[in-house]
């Protein structure tokens, strides 16, 4: 569910299982590997979840920062972890 009411996306966990290990991939090509940090920076969508599942699923950890934070906020949070990627 969104953050509007009635916002909302259905999928099922085989679809879910596709596109994580589809994203996964992707970090993988951006040479992500396990162990690394990686920052996530969206609004409640269902690519956030697919983001964090596919770092957990190499073994990257990842921060969470949501969409309303400003820039500067942002920043401290990507330094203060040393995060190799950026995900928006």
């Amino acid at each position: 569910e969104g953050n509007e009411p009635g916002d909302y996306t259905k999928i099922t966990y085989s679809e879910l299982l596709q596109k994580v290990c589809q994203f996964a991939n992707v970090l993988r090509s951006q040479g992500v590997k396990k162990g690394d940090r990686v920052s996530i920076y969206l609004p409640m969508i269902l690519e956030l979840v697919i983001a964090m599942l596919a770092c957990a699923r190499i073994g990257a950890l990842h921060s969470v920062v949501f969409a309303g934070f400003s820039a500067d906020s942002l920043c401290e949070r990507i330094l203060d972890c040393g995060c190799s990627l950026l995900i928006t």
